[in-house]
């Protein structure tokens, strides 16, 4: 449950002013159709956090105990430092070419090439690799997601403009850098 739970709350907080939550702002913007821009989402951040899970799982097999807990250390300090550099959406990555596939096809696409390499990702193999619970945490880090990006979806720009983005990255930076701490002192 602690896998399910922290994977929640640090995805929802990392995705506060990330390039996946201006997506859903843009799609929701074009398309206006809410029912299948969310259900693009979910489909697209199962497939994506899925695949990291299954990357994070692999690391803990392949690496040693004391060579992991170094690596997610300093992967957590990185995530820290990475969440105060905020995030700005390339006009690349919603180009006006794939409304052949349908809203839902559309957002499939353009959420799951957006989230290649993103905080979000990252965090997952981290995350799965510390808990060692690949459900668990695809499961948790999805949710986040959702929290984040469906509000977004439904409600666009009017919650945007309430929520002090700052101030979200500076307590998700704190959470990361906390982790890393915790793992570089061993206490994992």
């Amino acid at each position: 449950m602690e896998a399910f739970l922290v994977s929640t709350g640090i995805v929802a907080l990392a995705e506060m002013g990330d390039k996946t939550q201006l997506l859903s702002l843009v799609l929701a913007a074009r398309f206006r159709r809410p029912w299948p821009i969310v259900w693009g989402i979910l489909v697209a951040t199962l497939v994506n956090h899925g695949l990291a899970g299954a990357a994070g799982a692999w690391v803990t097999q392949a690496l040693g105990p004391q060579v992991l807990r170094w690596i997610l250390g300093a992967s957590f300090i990185a995530m820290a430092v990475w969440m105060l550099i905020p995030d700005r959406l390339d006009e690349d990555e919603v180009a006006a070419g794939p409304t052949r596939l349908g809203v839902f096809g559309a957002t499939v696409v353009a959420f799951f090439l957006a989230e290649m390499g993103d905080k979000t990702q990252i965090a997952t193999v981290m995350l799965a690799a510390q808990y060692n619970a690949w459900a668990a945490v695809v499961a948790g880090t999805t949710l986040g997601m959702m929290l984040a990006n469906v509000p977004v979806v439904w409600f666009g720009d009017r919650i945007t403009r309430r929520v002090p983005l700052r101030a979200v990255h500076v307590v998700s930076a704190l959470v990361f850098l906390g982790l890393g701490l915790v793992a570089l002192l061993g206490a994992v």
